[in-house]
């Protein structure tokens, strides 16, 4: 066996999903063919069938990894507790931003509606997709718990501030902010955000 075929024999999923991600920006989601990938990375058609069964399984395995990815960036954010609530919160909202512009094909991928036949392919997308609200529901619980944002479902707080971000990364990754810097526009969502959010008094 050459040291190429060797190559993509042990790292063949992880080539799969690059190349994948490169060519969702360049044809989209419903460009994207299995046979195509293996002729670009010189292996057999059949070889991407060892890792993913179908198309439907390679854009479910991005989605994930592109929620993965999103969901590391807010770990780290949320884990520095030394830091106030709010100054956290702005940072989680500059990270969607940059991510939604430097991954707009993905994020559109990675929120895709599912219809019923895709259910159980797309359950570890669904999961996925929870972990990085779950990180925001936590920092909303312990801006509640600090005094800094106002009572109420943590839950529905979160859920209300991760739909707005989410529609600005949108309106960002579409190229509608006529070139406005991350920074400032993360700055004046927060300030939108924390208005209704923050505790009183």
């Amino acid at each position: 066996m050459s040291a190429a075929a060797s190559y993509h024999h042990g790292n063949l999923r992880a080539e799969l999903l690059g190349a994948a991600e490169r060519a969702l920006g360049e044809v989209g989601a419903d460009g994207l063919s299995l046979r195509a990938l293996a002729r670009e990375l010189g292996v057999s058609h059949a070889a991407p069938a060892k890792h993913f069964a179908d198309r439907r399984a390679l854009l479910d395995a991005l989605a994930v990894e592109g929620f993965a990815r999103l969901s590391a960036g807010f770990r780290v954010i949320a884990a520095a507790r030394a830091t106030p609530v709010r100054d956290r919160l702005r940072a989680l909202v500059a990270s969607y931003l940059a991510f939604a512009q430097e991954n707009p094909a993905l994020l559109a991928l990675m929120f895709a509606h599912k219809t019923e036949s895709d259910v159980e392919a797309s359950a570890d997308v669904l999961v996925a997709g929870r972990e990085a609200m779950a990180l925001t529901v936590a920092l909303v619980a312990e801006g509640q718990s600090a005094g800094e944002i106002v009572e109420g479902d943590p839950a529905r707080i979160a859920t209300v501030a991760f739909a707005t971000v989410h529609g600005i990364a949108t309106i960002g990754s579409g190229g509608l902010l006529d070139g406005e810097p991350t920074g400032d526009v993360a700055d004046a969502a927060l300030a939108l955000l924390w208005e209704g959010i923050a505790a009183r008094g």
